[in-house]
């Protein structure tokens, strides 16, 4: 029996990349996967709530919708985020600018409080592993509000580590290179293409293998691991 047979866990962006490739592997394990997120998924066999990570009163509807059907909430993923509009900092955006760090960092602490504030009342532990990226960790070119967001990801994670670890609400970051997901199939191919030359292993990554990581990191097997930032990368280079 895996160690999350019967858990329940939430993902916000689960219905596309690597939020969907991640509620399968929940589900692989025996886990109840629910998919937080603006969109339905394709496939009506993973449990979806609407939901905006911007919106407390959603957030709040959300975790009381899953806690009505399941009982109880014993892991967060909080994976929802958009991409930015590269320019220098001179040409900044300051509309894309705003909605990036609503979406990809308010967002992630607004998930926090809500699902937190319902495992705390549980009492029972749990995990939350929340997305960086590369991106947040080392530097990229023409790139402000991403990097901004997903490097306070990484530090916001490592807070509530520490906070919490005496609660036994594990908290952890992943921060993957580039991924093979339907946000970057949006992209011209010389863009890609420069993203696969950063990669030393010569490909991008795919979603399922950042999944396994968020599973792992989930389960009952990870519980000395807590405020890690785990990079899954394939040994990205700046340029």
């Amino acid at each position: 029996m895996s160690a999350l047979t019967s858990k329940v866990a939430v993902i916000t962006g689960g219905s596309s990349g690597i939020g969907l490739a991640t509620a399968w592997a929940f589900i692989a394990e025996g886990a109840f996967a629910i998919s937080a997120d603006i969109n339905a998924p394709e496939d009506d066999q993973i449990d979806f709530v609407k939901t905006d990570v911007t919106d407390p009163d959603s957030l709040k509807h959300m975790v009381d919708t899953v806690v009505a059907k399941y009982g109880h909430i014993d892991a967060l993923v909080a994976n929802a985020g958009v991409a930015e509009e590269k320019a220098d900092v001179a040409d900044l955006d300051e509309a894309n600018w705003q909605k990036v760090i609503d979406i990809n960092l308010t967002g992630v602490v607004f998930t926090n409080k809500y699902v937190v504030q319902q495992m705390a009342k549980q009492d029972t532990g749990g995990s939350v592993v929340n997305m960086s990226s590369i991106l947040g960790v080392v530097g990229g070119p023409k790139s402000q509000a991403y990097s901004a967001a997903k490097a306070g990801v990484a530090n916001f994670t490592k807070s509530q580590a520490v906070t919490y670890a005496s609660r036994n609400i594990r908290f952890n970051a992943v921060a993957p290179g580039y991924v093979n997901t339907p946000l970057l199939k949006t992209l011209p191919k010389a863009t890609t293409d420069a993203m696969v030359g950063k990669m030393p292993i010569g490909r991008l990554a795919e979603p399922e293998e950042i999944a396994n990581v968020i599973v792992f990191l989930s389960s009952a097997k990870a519980s000395f691991v807590t405020g890690a930032i785990v990079s899954v990368d394939g040994g990205y280079t700046a340029q």
